[in-house]
């Protein structure tokens, strides 16, 4: 699929996911941007006409517990005659230069550009500085499934396990499952979490869960990014992400205050 133009420069055929749940701003370049309606079935308004992630095969219908996770999914069963692909959030894209525009996220050629270097281009780490990824996440979230996690990891693949130990242990991660990976790489990184995930869904309970913590296989998913970076010793560069439309400073910092507040118990750290 990749060939040299008569100039002599690289051109691959890249997809960039944009995962959404609703009709929102998208970029001008179809080629390179395909939206995709997450959850499509319960999310369908008339009148969205993005790529909807219940055709072929699929797991649409987990999309309240795997979140954008759906259009990944979509995106390795069907998606055919790319050499890249990525995922970026309808709210959150990849900048080269520090806007919020629209207009202004990644092209083509800034893409091509990076996989010329690397095997994969990551958002740029979010660093936590007093906490680690463990404490962050069990401030924020229910604990167990994350402590299943670990046993799934040590049972079914446990030469993941010295990286998982230390992606816990480390104060910054890779987050919101953003990414643009070269297809063999891409291909390698879903069948290894989607195989993870669907173990710890034997594993794990999740009836009882608020709306927001039954998310779990999406919110835990982001860790693992790093632990299969970090295992396989991908080649990977960061690139900016930036939100587009309405932020709330405030009121994160206010409930990011309230889980250190009410802990739940002591934390055991990894």
């Amino acid at each position: 699929m990749v060939h040299t133009s008569f100039e002599g420069v690289l051109i691959i055929k890249v997809k960039i996911l944009v995962a959404a749940h609703k009709a929102f701003p998208m970029p001008d370049d179809k080629t390179l941007y395909l939206p995709v309606l997450v959850g499509a079935k319960q999310n369908y308004r008339s009148g969205i006409t993005y790529q909807r992630d219940d055709e072929g095969k699929n797991i649409s219908y987990k999309n309240t517990n795997y979140n954008e996770l759906t259009a990944v999914y979509w995106a390795w069963k069907n998606l055919t005659g790319v050499d890249a692909i990525g995922l970026v959030h309808y709210r959150r894209m990849f900048f080269l230069k520090r806007s919020r525009k629209l207009e202004d996220v990644l092209k083509l050629s800034d893409v091509t550009h990076m996989l010329e270097k690397y095997d994969v281009v990551l958002p740029n780490v979010r660093k936590y500085y007093i906490e680690s990824n463990y404490s962050h996440y069990v401030h924020a979230h229910e604990k167990m499934p994350l402590l299943k996690l670990r046993e799934v990891i040590s049972d079914t693949c446990p030469d993941y396990l010295i990286s998982f130990d230390d992606v816990m242990r480390r104060r910054q991660a890779h987050m919101f499952n953003m990414f643009i990976m070269k297809r063999e790489k891409f291909d390698d990184y879903c069948k290894w979490i989607f195989e993870v995930l669907h173990q710890l869904e034997i594993r794990i309970d999740i009836s009882g869960y608020s709306d927001q913590e039954k998310r779990v296989f999406g919110y835990l998913s982001e860790l693992l990014m790093d632990v299969w970076i970090d295992k396989n010793e991908i080649n990977y560069g960061e690139v900016q992400w930036r939100q587009l439309g309405k932020r709330h400073p405030v009121k994160k910092v206010f409930f990011f205050m309230l889980r250190k507040l009410n802990l739940g118990g002591k934390v055991t750290h990894f």
